[in-house]
């Protein structure tokens, strides 16, 4: 009896998992009506983000989920063929601080290394609206992304860097880095002013080698007079004063925009006093944790590449 009972329970065990064919079609086929194509994704997160009866959370929820898809530089290019990235470029207009903020995150994402978007996005007025945005009181996560993004839309794009000098980008980012605690942004913009200048030199040296000095984009670079704008908006002062910033990381980043900026910054530098002692207590603890890695077996390590940063601009600056 107990094996009759014992047998139709795995009888009913075994229907259960192995369900009628019939059944399994009707659910292979409800599953093909899902299988969504890359594009068809985009334009249903678009519409989601884009609905005046989607909830704030649907709305963020959308943008956080298309982020994901435009960091493939083909679906960032979609996205602006049926004219989605004007709808998220409009996004930055938002009362929403969050709205603004992952709005910014899905640009970031869609400027990176794709010229395609980078030119239209300015078009679009990207730009101005993400000066705004880090010109005006905003929560400090919206400005991070917001900067993410403006740093993705500067790069390798010279065309987008004139506008930001035209429109008072580098006011803006005084601005920034100046209030109180933004050191985190800080040291991004000064890593961001580093790629700028260097980009600018790696162009002019390569024309140099090539022999091409006729090139549209070198012309372009030549029209971006960012050196002397520097200058003259008291980046030298502010670029050595974030040396004191207790992070290695962060003095890496300010000792590398310091040595870019030597040319230009020369003699703003040597009558820095403070930027003298800053180096010289720099030089002595980097000294100590130079010894310590060497002791424990690393040669030319970390500290020791530090260390070499700081002599080299106490070198050119005696």
């Amino acid at each position: 009896m107990e094996s009759s009972k014992e047998d139709k329970a795995r009888q009913a065990e075994v229907k259960r998992l192995f369900r009628p064919i019939e059944e399994l079609k009707r659910d292979f086929a409800e599953l093909n009506v899902v299988i969504e194509t890359d594009m068809q994704i985009m334009v249903r997160l678009i519409n989601k983000f884009n609905s005046s009866s989607s909830s704030l959370e649907e709305k963020i929820a959308a943008l956080f989920d298309l982020e994901y898809y435009v960091h493939q530089m083909d679906n960032a290019q979609d996205l602006l063929s049926f004219g989605g990235l004007q709808v998220v470029i409009n996004g930055l207009n938002s009362t929403e601080p969050l709205v603004k903020e992952y709005a910014a995150f899905v640009l970031g994402a869609a400027f990176s290394s794709n010229p395609k978007v980078q030119v239209e996005a300015v078009e679009g007025g990207a730009l101005q609206k993400l000066l705004v945005i880090l010109a005006t009181e905003q929560p400090l996560t919206a400005k991070k992304k917001v900067l993410f993004a403006l740093c993705s839309l500067l790069r390798h794009f010279p065309y987008a860097q004139q506008q930001f000098l035209r429109l008072g980008g580098l006011q803006v980012l005084r601005s920034l880095v100046q209030e109180k605690g933004t050191e985190v942004l800080a040291v991004r913009v000064v890593t961001l002013l580093y790629d700028l200048v260097t980009e600018k030199m790696f162009a002019e040296e390569e024309a140099r080698l090539t022999q091409e000095t006729s090139s549209e984009k070198l012309q372009q670079y030549r029209r971006v007079h960012l050196l002397p704008s520097l200058r003259e908006q008291g980046w030298c002062e502010i670029t050595a004063h974030l040396l004191a910033l207790p992070e290695h990381d962060a003095r890496e980043k300010v000792l590398q925009t310091l040595g870019a900026l030597l040319a230009t910054c020369r003699d703003h530098y040597h009558q820095d006093p403070q930027l003298s002692r800053t180096l010289a207590s720099l030089q002595a603890e980097y000294q100590v944790l130079a010894a310590q890695e060497l002791q424990d077996g690393e040669n030319e390590g970390y500290f020791w590449e530090l260390l070499g940063s700081i002599n080299s601009l106490l070198k050119e600056l005696r």
